[in-house]
């Protein structure tokens, strides 16, 4: 299930990897912390889908301090398995380390930005090639560094999925020829490495691919597919500050009423500049909560059998009566009869002004 909506970003544990490298490098933290989707609550959330800009300054950074080639092996050294998440088992848990890699590309989303990123699988017979293809603008040394570490995270879970070192026949890179090739042979263990290809590529023999992986497990595969399908569908993309802002409303009113106040110091900011940044946005503190509440209500009612007293109390409302009164100036309708449909009415009035109960 890939939305529109997950274009743009990456995967929080794909930006994981990017800050830990950046650190392990010695990039002063001040120079990239304050980008859109490092903060805690983002960066450590699996379903927080951060904002591919992010991911690709902290490359820019790198690359200023180490070559690229230095970058995507320590990137690929750093990605153990699981790192990634459900996309990772993908290929390890497959019949066949060919059909994982398939499952992989068909679900590149969960790790990547779909919208420039692409993974295509070629297949002659005798040899079964992997193209990277990457049309990010990126400055030349970070888009180096993405593409050359694309093509060794391939050959690594794959070497896992076959669970021997599974050695490339061909690699080609879109890259220009660095002044130092050895992070590159140790990376693939091949010195068969065409730089400067129109696409990067990484090609090994299909008798390797096409064996039966090691203790595979049937079935498995079907459920790690529509793990991730769940995970794209409940994924947070985090495009902008408002996104965030969204998020940390929501976080926050899963523990407690939000306020404007715990708001702000959620977001290291002051209620005035929080207040200020709503309005640049085109929305207010008191929209913002509706729409929060007018969201949670509506899925209280459709998932739950609470009662109504129950449901406005988990939703900052003072009873049932003050509950009754917004769902009408929402949708036009009482609680019962939207408990009822099991959906809105398609003329939602939308959310008008605060009801403080």
């Amino acid at each position: 299930m890939v939305s529109h909506t997950h274009q743009g970003t990456t995967s929080s544990a794909l930006t994981r990897l990017n800050v830990n490298a950046a650190r392990r490098l010695g990039i002063p933290p001040d120079q990239y912390a304050h980008l859109l989707g490092l903060a805690p609550e983002h960066l450590n959330d699996d379903l927080c889908r951060t904002p591919a800009a992010t991911s690709i300054r902290i490359t820019e950074l790198t690359t200023l301090r180490t070559p690229w080639t230095e970058l995507s092996l320590l990137l690929a050294r750093q990605s153990t398995l699981g790192t990634l998440g459900v996309w990772d088992y993908l290929i390890t848990s497959a019949p066949t380390p060919h059909e994982g890699i398939q499952d992989a590309a068909a679900y590149i989303a969960t790790v990547a930005d779909s919208g420039t990123d692409t993974l295509r699988i070629a297949e002659d017979g005798r040899q079964v090639t992997l193209s990277h293809i990457n049309q990010a603008d990126l400055t030349h040394d970070a888009a180096c560094a993405v593409r050359a570490y694309a093509l060794g995270l391939y050959q690594r879970r794959l070497s896992e999925a076959a669970q021997r070192h599974l050695v490339p026949i061909r690699v080609t890179l879109a890259a220009a020829a660095p002044h130092h090739h050895h992070a590159l042979m140790e990376l693939y263990g091949t010195r068969t490495i065409d730089l400067e290809a129109p696409v990067s590529s990484i090609t090994f023999l299909a008798t390797d691919l096409n064996a039966p992986t090691p203790r595979t497990q049937p079935g498995l595969s079907t459920v790690l597919r529509r793990h991730a399908q769940q995970t794209l569908a409940a994924a947070t993309p985090l495009h902008s500050w408002l996104d965030l802002f969204r998020t940390a409303l929501a976080s926050m009113h899963d523990e407690t009423t939000p306020t404007l106040a715990t708001v702000a110091r959620r977001l290291a900011i002051s209620t005035r500049t929080l207040q200020r940044t709503l309005a640049e946005h085109s929305t207010t503190w008191s929209n913002e909560l509706e729409t929060m509440r007018q969201d949670h209500i509506t899925r209280l009612l459709h998932n739950t059998d609470l009662s109504l007293d129950a449901i406005a109390a988990r939703s900052g409302y003072a009873d049932a009566r003050a509950l009754r009164r917004a769902v009408q100036r929402w949708y036009g309708t009482t609680p019962a009869a939207l408990r009822r449909t099991g959906r809105p009415p398609r003329t939602s009035a939308g959310p008008a002004q605060t009801d403080n109960g």
